[in-house]
């Protein structure tokens, strides 16, 4: 009896640690940003772990494989989502566009699986009791819901400050990871060629050193380039 006390605590320090080892492999990411396949994929791995931890009848090399071949897993199909936009969305899904300016999309709700109580209850918990103090409500891969309010209901309302202020709108991402979407392109109304003479002015030579750009109502263009090397103040 106390030999097996003694092996369950050894072995739960091993799959302590191999878990550690796994996780740090995988790369750490708030639970809210992990997608339903990631957070189930880490669940499992949690389990197979703790069952290493109690198996006391020396078949702890089993699990171990498990837990390897799970990493491996998730490991490739992350390289995949980063080499592959299209791979990407069907894995994690993409954003949906639940309510915009006054109006419910009740497609993208049968998309979400969503109802509109369900909805309304996501929209209480973040402090929005009126859908009339809300301008955008958009549907994130993760399952959270992200807001984008009226502009005369922010902390400070500049209506009664008597400023006259534009409306935030959702921008398009035009380039990810030095790819061009180009359905979002053509959402704004321009085309490669602007793209690359706005390219150009920013002395950007090639798109594939941009990691994200975006394009807002106004025609902005906004360009974020890949970085190798984080700088020091920041570490």
């Amino acid at each position: 009896m106390i030999n097996q006390i003694i092996q369950v605590i050894i072995l739960s320090f091993v799959s302590v640690i191999v878990l550690f080892i796994l996780t740090k492999i995988i790369g750490s990411r708030e639970i809210s940003q992990l997608s339903m396949f990631d957070y189930i994929n880490s669940i499992t791995i949690g389990s197979i772990a703790a069952e290493m931890a109690t198996n006391i009848d020396g078949n702890y090399l089993y699990p171990l494989i498990a837990m390897i071949v799970y990493t491996i897993s998730i490991l490739f199909l992350a390289f995949l989502t980063n080499k592959s936009i299209k791979f990407r969305r069907y894995i994690n899904g993409s954003s949906l566009v639940l309510y915009n300016n006054g109006t419910l999309y009740k497609e993208n709700f049968k998309k979400a699986k969503l109802d509109i109580n369900e909805f309304l209850v996501n929209c209480r918990v973040k402090g929005f009791f009126n859908l009339a103090d809300i301008h955008t409500a958009i549907l994130e891969p993760n399952g959270q819901i992200s807001i984008i309010p009226n502009i005369d209901i922010s902390p400070v309302k500049t209506k009664d400050m008597q400023i006259q202020a534009e409306q935030d709108e959702f921008v398009y991402n035009i380039i990810i990871d030095g790819k061009i979407i180009e359905k979002n392109l053509a959402s704004t109304g321009n085309n490669l060629t602007w793209l690359n003479n706005k390219l150009k002015e920013q002395k950007i030579s090639s798109i594939k050193d941009v990691y994200l750009a975006t394009c807002d109502k106004s025609n902005n263009l906004s360009v974020y380039l890949k970085k190798s090397k984080i700088p020091s103040y920041l570490i």
